[in-house]
């Protein structure tokens, strides 16, 4: 008799699972703020400027999710666009310190309501106490690796 014991096949690794939910956020990101002439990755930018509004090149890079590289074109593409401006560091003048524009608070101020959907869409089948957990996992795991 033929052994036929049906095997599971193993969950997705969760960094894939991380992978798929940041891949699909970004896609519906770049959607949202698409008519406004930014990406996602420059939303991105914009939002940590607005919760640390002031930081150097290198800092913004960091808290950007995107190389020093990069940043220099990411900059200079929303400095034209009037959305940011530079200015030397007074503490250390070699610094350029990167700053959002009133132009740059309006352009967020025009998609929070569309970005909170878009969030509350992704936990609309969690409770509260959930989307609190699964905020603090995540959290968590952050610090794990950074």
């Amino acid at each position: 008799m033929l052994d036929t014991q049906v095997t599971k096949a193993a969950p997705p690794s969760l960094l894939y699972m991380v992978k798929q939910v940041e891949l699909v956020v970004r896609s519906h990101l770049d959607e949202l703020v698409k008519p406004s002439g930014i990406t996602a990755l420059q939303y991105t930018a914009l939002t940590v400027l607005q919760r640390h509004d002031g930081l150097s090149a290198a800092q913004l890079a960091r808290d950007s999710f995107v190389t020093a590289q990069s940043i220099a074109d990411l900059v200079r593409s929303l400095e034209t666009r009037g959305l940011v401006r530079r200015e030397r560091n007074p503490n250390n003048r070699r610094v350029l310190l990167i700053l959002l524009t009133e132009e740059g608070r309006a352009l967020l101020a025009r998609h929070e309501g569309p970005v909170r959907e878009l969030e509350e869409r992704m936990v609309r089948d969690l409770t509260a106490h959930q989307t609190e957990q699964f905020r603090q996992a995540l959290t968590t795991a952050w610090h794990a690796l950074s």
